[in-house]
């Protein structure tokens, strides 16, 4: 397999299933211990622990280790954390950002997506429902 491509894929594809399981498990768990309608608790912890891991990642990548092979750097930031959460790459894009210098995009992305990404949540749910009424 020497196509870089299918080694990034197979990469990304290796990082995702602990992701994904990592979520599911502690879900359950957290479901499972303090109730059913507390799945919120485990998304919030879930959120808070991927920023923490995309954050020092990124850090050891940049300053510490930058030799990581592209492909390590996708089975970690893109494949576990991505599959782990989504809102770790939504807190590094706009630390970035700030980081960058550019506080306004900063500012508009990270509430242009919470404002944005509720109403198209909204209207899923109202165009979910749309077929279902008739």
């Amino acid at each position: 397999m020497t196509n870089p491509f299918w080694r990034i894929v197979m990469a990304i594809a290796l990082g995702a299933v602990p992701g994904a399981i990592s979520r599911y498990l502690i879900v359950e768990m957290t479901t499972a211990m303090i109730a059913k309608d507390f799945s919120l608790y485990a998304t919030f912890f879930i959120n808070t622990s991927g920023c923490f891991i995309i954050g020092l990642f990124y850090t050891l990548s940049e300053k510490k280790f930058p030799r990581l092979s592209p492909e390590f750097t996708l089975t970690i930031a893109t494949g576990f954390c991505g599959a782990y959460t989504t809102f770790s790459t939504y807190g590094l894009e706009t630390f970035l950002q700030i980081d960058r210098g550019n506080d306004t995009v900063a500012l508009l992305y990270w509430l242009g997506s919470m404002v944005v990404g509720t109403i198209a949540l909204q209207l899923g749910v109202i165009f979910g429902n749309f077929n279902s009424q008739g």
